[in-house]
């Protein structure tokens, strides 16, 4: 069983006496509820008082919403749960990851460019401070992925990049900004995303690194971290086949396993290997990577008996605790397995502050919110004033001012609803806003609406005609569910392409995917500023215009190892 004493739960002998005799006090139905960790229910379509008693779940991530409203659902669960809850969220990028009006402080390769700790603790800080402010107290992130494939549609962005050595430095200050507001740190997506250029969303991925190449860098990394006390880690639904086959040699490829129906990766490598004791929580479980490899009914079991403590969201929630209360009467799951699984969630609990020996909620949310959202952007602009990175300007256009270019075209990519969880939301008016508000006369390039002569018989004459400078942004973000983030131009003639680059001044600016230039590789003058939000798009334009220097570091490769993009 796991030990209490050992890091990362440090129990006194009072605490755990009050863990053991908490699970063994519990009825069956009540530990198996703490295995699941629920997507957030809404107020206006079920009541949340007789969902948390009939389910009486670990923990309840939630996706964005108001902060009221958040506060009041996450007040009446807590209230209605025997056992005080996790409440969760994806604070990646600050507190916009939980509440609506919350910060959208700045993705974590922005974080990166601006090589300054200190921003990593900030977005920590700033995202735990307001989802505190509504009863969060957990935290699926820093995400300590290396960004090794730039054809990842998934990761990019939301790494801090390539290099491990800066991927612990900025995980452990974010971390240190979580835990300054009691939020507990999930470390994720172990065994490791950004190797497969596929989404673990749409499919198993494969982290394909050898076992000894795996171990110097995903390993090392969770291996400090581990020494450094971290409570939680997320497990993906993502392969590792070369520590499968060292740890069991001669394992056929049809027994390879993601790391969240895994033993061998959970219980082999994460646990035996990289001594990691504290809680295990997997990735959603409604993503086909999870739902591919074997029937629902096996994989949650599996999940349990793989040495995994907490199963993340559900599809039919009836069905999946049928499932997992079967597997144990069975003994499929035996009894220790399922008490061990508890004690951890009960231990973390504990140890992380959420609850005290007299079962209590340690830390409820304060009635009134102040988000200190005046004081966040500042810290935000700090970062977009440090991160913008110019990656080059082979034809020096730079700085653009309106007496060099008055007539700008905007066309803008990837400014699309399509799903997936995006969290930027739209730029093109905004762009249009500043770069007026600057002086240009700006005309958008409508993709609805195209101007045929202009894409069948238009030359260079008829586009100096309409404008000076083509300004481009591409706003494609990374989000579950897409095969790709490439430039996808207008199948028709690819009409909204900069194919006069070489005649009329061009720049392109991304604000998200920093690899762009793999797919304009001829374009003169290319920016990344990772993220889309005002202050960001502020920072750009100032140093664009020529009114503030471009300080950002590139903290991946934004060539893509190829010659061409160079030039």
């Amino acid at each position: 069983m796991t030990d209490l004493t050992q890091s990362p739960y440090n129990l006194t002998a009072a605490e755990i006496n009050f863990v053991k005799n908490k699970v063994n006090n519990m009825s069956l139905a009540a530990k198996i509820g703490q295995l699941f960790f629920v997507i957030g229910e809404d107020e206006d379509n079920t009541d949340l008082t007789e969902f948390v008693k009939k389910y009486q779940p670990g923990g309840i991530m939630y996706r964005p919403d108001k902060a009221q409203k958040l506060q009041r659902e996450i007040a009446v669960s807590q209230k209605a749960s025997q056992t005080p809850l996790f409440i969760a969220a994806n604070l990646e990028a600050g507190g916009n990851g939980l509440l609506s009006e919350g910060t959208w402080f700045g993705r974590p390769l922005q974080i990166a460019a601006t090589n300054n700790e200190k921003n990593a603790y900030n977005l920590g800080y700033v995202s735990g401070y307001e989802a505190k402010q509504v009863g969060g107290n957990m935290a699926f992130a820093p995400i300590v992925d290396l960004d090794l494939n730039f054809r990842n549609p998934i990761m990019n962005a939301r790494t801090y990049g390539s290099n491990k050595e800066r991927v612990l430095r900025m995980s452990d200050a974010q971390i240190k900004g979580f835990n300054a507001n009691h939020i507990i740190p999930v470390a994720k997506h172990f065994p490791g995303d950004g190797v497969d250029e596929r989404d673990q969303h749409l499919l198993s991925s494969i982290n394909s690194l050898s076992a000894d190449k795996w171990l110097e860098s995903y390993g090392q990394i969770y291996r400090h971290l581990i020494q450094n006390g971290l409570p939680a880690i997320m497990i993906a639904h993502i392969m590792q086949p070369a520590w499968e086959r060292r740890l069991q040699p001669g394992i056929e490829n049809k027994d390879l396993r993601p790391a969240s129906t895994s033993k061998l990766l959970a219980d082999g490598l994460l646990r035996t290997v990289l001594h990691f004791n504290g809680l295990t929580i997997t990735d959603a479980t409604p993503m086909i990577g999870y739902n591919a490899i074997l029937p629902r009914s096996e994989a949650l079991p599996a999940t349990i008996n793989a040495g995994i403590d907490m199963i993340l969201f559900n599809k039919d929630i009836d069905e999946d605790y049928q499932f997992v209360t079967d597997a144990v009467k069975s003994g499929r799951i035996s009894k220790r397995r399922l008490e061990e699984a508890v004690t951890r969630i009960i231990a973390t609990k504990v140890a992380q502050g959420v609850m005290d020996t007299e079962n209590n909620l340690c830390e409820p949310a304060s009635p009134d919110i102040d988000l200190k959202l005046s004081a966040h952007k500042k810290m935000a602009k700090k970062v977009a004033q440090e991160s913008v990175t110019l990656v080059k300007d082979r034809d020096k256009l730079l700085p653009i001012t309106p007496e060099k270019y008055p007539r700008v075209r905007l066309v803008v990519l990837g400014d699309t609803d399509d799903g997936g969880f995006k969290e930027g939301g739209k730029v093109t008016a905004k762009f249009k806003e500043k770069l007026e508000g600057k002086g240009f006369k700006v005309t958008v390039f409508d993709r609805k609406n195209l101007d045929f002569k202009e894409v069948f018989e238009g030359g260079v004459k008829y586009e100096k005609d309409q404008f000076d400078l083509a300004f481009y942004v591409a706003n494609v973000e990374t989000a579950s569910n897409q095969t790709t983030t490439r430039l996808d131009w207008i199948h028709l003639m690819a009409a909204d392409a900069p194919w006069f680059m070489r005649s009329i001044p061009t720049v392109f600016v991304s604000t998200c995917n920093p690899y762009h230039l793999f797919d304009i590789p001829m374009v003169s003058t290319y920016i990344n500023a990772y993220t889309g939000n005002d202050v960001t798009i502020d920072a750009l334009l100032e140093k664009m215009t020529g009114h503030d220097k471009f300080t950002g570091q590139s903290p991946v490769d934004p060539f893509c190892g190829h010659f061409e993009t160079h030039l």
